[in-house]
């Protein structure tokens, strides 16, 4: 008999937390449950149409960020509070058997209603070190799902369990057969002329870019296999102009965007990747099997990106280069061996594919059912 039929994921916040909590619920919705999604923050808006355009239902509970002044942290403490009674009164009305909380401020409040209404209530983190809200709430959690295996798993309160980070649906559904397929599709919806036995150089830096790599990326074009070379470079908003400017005067084959939609293309068009080292990104990485040059954000809370990283280069598929020691000189060293060899990073990259985890979404709801199951046999 199934414990979970009806399931509240709590997943406001950055798109790291946003959408492994929507694929989370169009897979629960998918196999026959009811989800609702609790969202709050400033990509309320945006994130309310992505979850409608899913076919998901959603409500809005309130919320704000820390702040250290005393006016900002009293409207974070009011907001908090006020979010709690709003989440309170969703559970009433939705009566959830759980609740699913991916971290982020904007998932206080139904996490403290989930606690006060009697409510399990399940954690999911994305990084390989587990955050500090929810090393907090894993004080009064039934359970918390890991994306990597944790490298501060001591700290934990919770039972847990490696699950893998839900990855959107076209990630895992639309995803072409062969490079040559995706080079082929590539070609037709962006009207390049990319030959799939040429070497591909993915290059981006998070949905806003990254300044140490859209100013350093260089391109060796005194090497022998430099006119060969064909980059596609995701700039981030804003600074498209910048990044084709510099890739036409150089004469490179480049395909510049500022984002795109259709990573699933761009990943299995790519030999090498040059990026962060987010959570999403890593299980990405794994799931395509491609190797990576990661330059870990320097600022990303309890440099979580760096175990990210870490995690990576031990199988093997990744390359960890600090974001101080980015410059022109080693790109171009980079790249001058990648394009000595390229299948050999082709071959490297298939390390990754150890640490992939396609059925996490799967993996998280199944983690909590089971936890429920095992929790009703010892009532």
């Amino acid at each position: 008999m199934q414990e979970l039929n009806r399931l509240i994921v709590s997943c406001g916040g950055t798109g790291g937390h946003f959408n492994p909590g929507l694929s989370t619920a169009c897979a629960f919705r998918d196999a026959g449950g009811t989800p609702l999604l609790i969202l709050g923050g400033k990509h309320f808006d945006e994130q309310s149409k992505t979850a409608e355009k899913n076919g998901i239902e959603f409500r809005r509970v309130s919320c704000a960020p820390l702040a250290k002044n005393p006016v900002g942290a009293f409207r974070f403490l009011s907001q908090q509070m006020r979010g709690v009674r709003e989440a309170r009164a969703i559970f009433r009305e939705f009566k959830p058997d759980a609740v699913l909380s991916m971290g982020a401020f904007p998932s206080i409040p139904a996490s403290i209603a989930a606690w006060r209404s009697g409510i399990p209530l399940f954690l999911h983190d994305g990084n390989a070190r587990i955050g500090k809200s929810n090393r907090v709430f894993s004080r009064i959690a039934s359970g918390i799902a890991l994306s990597f295996p944790a490298v501060n798993a001591n700290t934990l309160h919770c039972s847990s369990a490696v699950t893998g980070l839900p990855l959107r649906k076209a990630l895992l559904e639309d995803v072409p057969a062969s490079k040559a397929e995706a080079v082929a599709r590539i070609n037709a919806t962006r009207g390049t002329a990319f030959a799939p036995d040429r070497p591909v150089v993915l290059v981006f830096g998070g949905s806003l870019g990254a300044a140490a790599i859209n100013e350093n990326f260089t391109v060796p074009i005194d090497h022998p296999g430099a006119k060969s070379l064909q980059v596609i470079h995701l700039s981030g908003p804003g600074k498209y102009d910048a990044i084709h400017d510099k890739y036409s005067a150089c004469g490179v084959n480049a395909l510049t965007l500022e984002s795109a939609s259709d990573m699933q293309n761009l990943y299995m068009a790519a030999d090498l990747v040059v990026c962060r080292a987010g959570g999403s990104t890593v299980s990405e990485l794994a799931i395509f099997g491609r190797y990576a040059v990661l330059i870990p954000y320097p600022y990303a809370a309890e440099g979580h990106q760096d175990d990210n990283a870490r995690l990576l280069a031990k199988t093997g598929a990744a390359r960890i280069v600090p974001n101080a020691e980015c410059s022109p000189s080693l790109f171009r060293s980079i790249l001058a061996e990648f394009l000595d060899d390229p299948g050999k990073f082709r071959e490297a990259g298939k390390n990754a594919c150890s640490m992939a985890q396609p059925r996490a979404a799967a993996n998280v709801i199944d983690f909590i059912d089971s936890s429920l199951k095992t929790a009703r046999s010892r009532a």
